[in-house]
């Protein structure tokens, strides 16, 4: 994983995250406008059946179900308060090389966790799956 491409970094900037809620269904005189969401370091995610996800690129936490009253930042930070995003406290183009490296780093940490926490479901499921199997095997019922 390269720590300084183009698209790894580009979600840092407000206007490249803002320009991912197209068809948001949440606009004027809402608190989760497109604005306030990408502020709070929200990409949306939709999907075919829940058009109002939301992920934090930085931390990945998703987000569905909102209502027009909720507030993301107040929302990021109740359900992703490790996330180094949303406690800065300098705007990403305020932060040094030094600075930006190490919360890349973080970033870098929540991929990780996020792909070998993916990795371990699958694996479950498969292990659950072959014990299955077994037993049936071993219970004659093939």
């Amino acid at each position: 994983m390269d720590a300084c491409n183009e698209e790894d970094i580009k979600m840092y900037f407000y206007e490249n995250r803002l320009k991912t809620f197209e068809g948001w269904p949440f606009d004027e005189g809402c608190s989760c406008t497109p604005e306030n969401m990408a502020k709070a370091g929200f990409i949306h995610t939709p999907s075919e059946n829940s058009p109002d996800i939301a992920m934090c690129f930085f931390c990945l936490k998703e987000l569905e179900g909102w209502e027009p009253e909720d507030d993301p930042e107040k929302e990021h930070k109740s359900h992703a308060p490790a996330c180094n995003f949303i406690t800065l406290k300098k705007t990403v183009t305020e932060l040094t090389v030094e600075e930006f490296f190490k919360l890349q780093k973080e970033r870098h940490k929540f991929i990780i966790k996020k792909s070998c926490n993916e990795a371990l479901t699958k694996l479950e499921e498969a292990a659950k799956l072959r014990r299955g199997d077994i037993i049936k095997t071993a219970m004659g019922e093939e």
